[in-house]
């Protein structure tokens, strides 16, 4: 299966994030997955893609051409597919996934994940997405929707399109079974 992680590209982060993301991406890796992610060294992503590449595991970075400067994007991925735009990225990103994980991370993070929401809802797709909810990171989102689908903005079913936890592990287990 091929999962794409969604998260920060900011160093300027509590190190237990970067634990628990480098963790998600050796076990990515140890269960025979493949990362697809966007293609960075920093903050989360690089965190995700060290830990396959700690097991020796299989990456596909996708990233603009204009984020192609020195210490930006990881060379060593197994695969990297340049694209000219952010919207090119996020649909190959999409198509070349088999599962979505939302790591911690800013409003890139948000839109990635909420665009992939929406298209399941809309039954665009049926792949798997999960959240990881390291140090609660995401409880007040998941509030956010809850309370959005209690007061009638969404249907209440939203939360059958994604699964959350705090363990790596656990998540991974939870979107292979989806």
């Amino acid at each position: 299966m091929n999962i794409c992680v969604y998260g920060a590209s900011s160093d300027n982060i509590d190190v237990m994030f970067k634990t628990d993301v480098n963790l998600l991406g050796r076990c990515i890796a140890q269960k025979g997955h493949t990362l697809v992610y966007g293609g960075g060294t920093g903050g989360l992503m690089g965190a995700v893609m060290k830990g396959v590449a700690s097991v020796d595991g299989k990456s596909i970075g996708v990233a603009p051409r204009f984020f192609d400067h020195d210490g930006i994007l990881c060379k060593e991925c197994t695969e990297f597919i340049f694209t000219d735009t952010m919207r090119e990225r996020k649909q190959i990103m999409e198509q070349r996934s088999d599962a979505f994980i939302m790591v911690a991370g800013g409003i890139g993070t948000y839109e990635e994940f909420f665009e992939i929401l929406t298209l399941r809802q809309l039954k665009q797709h049926s792949k798997p997405i999960g959240i990881l909810n390291t140090l609660g990171y995401y409880d007040d989102l998941i509030n956010l929707l809850k309370t959005t689908a209690d007061k009638g903005f969404m249907r209440d079913d939203i939360s059958d399109c994604y699964v959350v936890s705090d363990s790596p592990e656990e998540l991974l287990n939870m979107l292979e079974n989806m």
